[in-house]
């Protein structure tokens, strides 16, 4: 169990670090890490109470599970709307107005903590019924796709924050959109493609995998590099 347990949570919190060292400028306060963390993971809870009653108390009732329209809507509009909503509703609550958040790249570093802290108890749970054969499948899949999200909601977030900071609310209340909008497209087209039963779906869900991973290693690399001040 303790081996599974490190199965679980150790590929998240590696991408937490890795992310953490990305940060040149000024490294964000422990406690406020911590606090993203912990929080990303408790909304794991009312995201699987809000998936479940949408699904099979909603969804269901009007649409086969067996069809594409309901994995479309489950997938896209119930899963990925849901988790990455929540997700972006604790990053904006607890961030926003925070005295540390004064650099774009600080918006990854929150972003991809509350995501990746949602990963850790979500592979835990997985990972528990599954054992060690789906812990090794998420390490490569499930967890670099929640960074993956996180990365795109946090460069849209970071964005807004510049706007705001100058007086420029049309552009920041786009960019929080986007914040949202992005990262749910991306987890939607995931879980549609993981979810069809079929060698296509399979392949094109492998090759986006891959290529998210190369374009969301290359925005992070340059979003480092090029930090700038939002405030």
């Amino acid at each position: 169990m303790n081996l599974l347990l490190l199965a679980a949570v150790v590929p998240p919190i590696f991408l937490i670090v890795k992310t953490y060292q990305m940060d040149k400028i000024e490294p964000e306060p422990m406690g406020l890490i911590i606090k993203l963390f912990i929080l990303g993971a408790v909304i794991t809870i009312p995201a699987g109470i809000i998936e479940s009653i949408l699904e099979e108390s909603v969804l269901s009732s009007v649409l086969s599970p067996k069809t594409i329209l309901f994995q479309l809507i489950s997938n896209f509009c119930i899963i990925a709307l849901a988790e990455e909503g929540l997700k972006y509703l604790v990053l904006k609550k607890v961030t926003w107005k925070h005295p540390a958040f004064n650099y774009h790249f600080d918006a990854i570093v929150y972003s991809v903590t509350v995501s990746l802290g949602f990963a850790a108890l979500e592979n835990i749970m997985y990972v528990g019924t599954g054992g060690i054969q789906v812990a090794l499948l998420r390490a490569v899949t499930a967890i670099p796709g929640h960074c993956i999200f996180s990365i795109f909601m946090g460069a849209s977030y970071g964005t807004a924050k510049y706007y705001d900071s100058i007086g420029d609310a049309a552009s920041s209340k786009k960019f929080r959109r986007l914040a949202v909008f992005l990262p749910v497209l991306l987890h939607g087209f995931y879980d549609f493609t993981a979810t069809l039963q079929s060698n296509t779906a399979s392949l094109v869900f492998f090759i986006f995998v891959i290529v998210m991973d190369i374009v969301a290693y290359r925005k992070i690399r340059r979003l480092s590099q090029e930090d700038h001040t939002v405030v």
